[in-house]
């Protein structure tokens, strides 16, 4: 449980971003500029970008990019209701991860039932 002191995802400041940036300058700058790429208007407009960013932090749990990739998509124009609609997507998309993948456990319990008994 987090401690009011303590929270698990901490509020970022100025302060840890420089430290990161510092540690690692050039992993930083290439990471920036390979982000700066990904997120550009290309085949794909900036907004529809972010708005996939949107749904897949909430697939991939990050705080930080729900935050952020959020503010971006609304920055890009995009609406509430599209911003809630792609968390939709990705909510379906996990929930239809975890039942297609009922197929393993099926063909497993195939497999047991398929073995002769042994004494």
């Amino acid at each position: 449980m987090d401690h009011p002191s303590h929270p698990m995802y901490p509020e970022t400041t100025r302060e840890m971003h420089e430290k990161r940036r510092m540690l690692a300058p050039d992993a930083h700058a290439a990471f920036r500029t390979f982000s700066q790429k990904v997120f550009a208007d290309g085949a794909l407009p900036a907004k529809t970008k972010q708005l996939i960013a949107v749904a897949v932090a909430h697939v991939t749990q990050c705080p930080y990019c729900i935050r952020g990739h959020t503010e971006l998509a609304l920055k890009q124009g995009a609406t509430e209701q599209e911003v809630m609609e792609a968390i939709w997507v990705a909510a379906e998309m996990r929930a239809g991860a975890a039942y297609a993948h009922s197929n393993i456990a099926l063909d497993t319990m195939n497999r047991v039932a398929a073995k002769p008994a042994e004494s």
